[in-house]
């Protein structure tokens, strides 16, 4: 996952890491233990992902360590004692599919939209799709003990009779790694690579992909690799056949050289379905995942700093999109030059307050306190719009209104307009201490921690 590269704040890659330096048994199961004491790192969050582990397991890790839990898991066929619940597979409903598997209170992050992806993915390379299909990648995991790989080499060149460049990915735990050794130098326009650190470039550069249904699934959706996808794991059977109909990818109706080969001839003879599952794989996974994830986790070590000239861009993008407008008193997009000027005058302005949310390195949001004639400040503030849905929002209000009081201690209280139909600030608001009254929100003075 994506670090929040900034003194003093987690992150899920640094929690990982903390788990390095001793080790204590619980029950069956031997758990890393971080040191503790002068030196000692504090364990906050512990990220769990295995099958085996269920909520007995979860509770007593939780009370040893006075740690979090997060489980990583996509069969929901446990109880589990979880804070965060993060299946990034597709599902019509997540939090009906782990109903009866973890607590209400629960945070579940469930799709594609969480799909956790190395950071090569958070800006992909480029891809088109071009109508004649020159080369096609074979990926079937990293250990493909069915040697599916082979198959898939057979379906191209058997059944669907492509003679062009075919190139095979694979890592060295391949039980049959010395026949697809063979096999490649058998057949000059066959190469195997062997390890690669990842994958993102050898999506990027092949016309069309074949692999299997586990989480390679979402790197080739973000790069937008047009892609016959074979389930090969009873698991798999929840995704392919989902996948195929949104119209994302094409699955064959076995997992054999000659039903693999159909879909590789048909994808092959057709570059407008091609160019359609490209741009809805794109769609549903914009490589974000994981830096979602560590926000979510993260979204208490939340800081705010005063806004700048050089934030106009990114505020002007989030103002302007359309989940933003959709919930805005003032629905029509401003013009860039118009925002920069209301951000100079901001700046310049003893009677606002504007800052920049951040979680660490990574800047989430917006939040602007007008003082009042009335000893009032009236608040408004707006989220990166791809970063909704993570917690950020309540401690964002919280913290601005620290600063805000902090700022003027003599302000009497918050005050907020809120559309009727804006359901999540209505209740963000409401859990913050706010209420309703005569049409706006207020919070009084005393409500404030800080």
């Amino acid at each position: 996952m994506r670090r929040l590269d900034k003194p003093g704040a987690a992150s899920v890659v640094e929690i990982v890491c903390r788990m390095q330096h001793g080790r204590a048994s619980i029950g069956s199961a031997t758990l890393p233990i971080p040191a503790r004491g002068a030196g000692g790192l504090e364990t906050r969050w512990v990220i769990v992902d295995h099958y085996s582990f269920d909520a007995r397991w979860q509770d007593r890790l939780a009370t040893l360590l006075k740690a979090r839990i997060a489980a990583i898991d996509d069969l929901a066929d446990r109880t589990m004692s979880v804070d965060v619940l993060i299946d990034h597979n597709w599902a019509a409903d997540h939090r009906a599919k782990y109903q009866d598997h973890v607590g209400p209170e629960a945070w579940v992050a469930g799709g594609p939209r969480f799909a956790l992806l190395g950071p090569s993915y958070s800006a992909p390379l480029p891809f088109s799709v071009r109508d004649n299909v020159d080369s096609i990648g074979i990926f079937m995991g990293g250990v493909d003990a069915a040697n599916m790989s082979a198959a898939a080499h057979a379906a191209c060149r058997n059944a669907a009779k492509f003679s062009g460049r075919i190139e095979i990915a694979a890592t060295s735990a391949n039980p049959h790694l010395r026949e697809l050794q063979s096999m490649a130098a058998a057949d000059p326009k066959t190469k195997l690579l062997v390890d690669l650190p990842d994958l993102a470039a050898f999506y990027a550069r092949n016309d069309l992909q074949i692999g299997a249904g586990g989480g390679a699934s979402w790197e080739r959706c973000c790069i937008g690799a047009p892609t016959v996808l074979v389930a090969v794991a009873q698991n798999q059977m929840a995704v392919v056949p989902q996948l195929a109909a949104l119209g994302i990818v094409a699955a064959p109706d076995a997992p054999t050289a000659e039903a693999i080969g159909r879909s590789v001839a048909e994808l092959m003879s057709d570059p407008e379905r091609r160019k359609v599952m490209s741009a809805r794989a794109q769609a549903l996974v914009d490589g974000r995942g994981a830096e979602r994830v560590a926000l979510r986790l993260c979204a208490d070590r939340l800081e705010l700093r005063p806004a700048n000239i050089a934030d106009a861009e990114k505020m002007h993008r989030w103002r302007n999109h359309s989940a933003t407008r959709a919930v805005s008193l003032t629905k029509d997009p401003i013009a860039f030059d118009d925002h920069v000027r209301w951000l100079k005058s901001s700046l310049g302005n003893a009677d606002r307050l504007l800052l920049i949310a951040h979680v660490g390195a990574i800047d989430v949001g917006v939040i602007r306190f007008d003082y009042l004639s009335t000893g009032e400040a009236e608040v408004s503030l707006y989220l990166d719009p791809q970063l909704h849905g993570l917690g950020l929002g309540k401690r964002l209000l919280i913290k601005g209104e620290e600063q805000a009081l902090r700022r003027r201690p003599q302000t009497a209280g918050m005050v907020a307009d809120i559309l009727e139909n804006n359901l999540v600030s209505c209740q963000t608001f409401a859990v913050c201490g706010y209420a309703l009254n005569q049409g706006r929100w207020r919070k009084s003075a005393a409500g404030i921690d800080g």
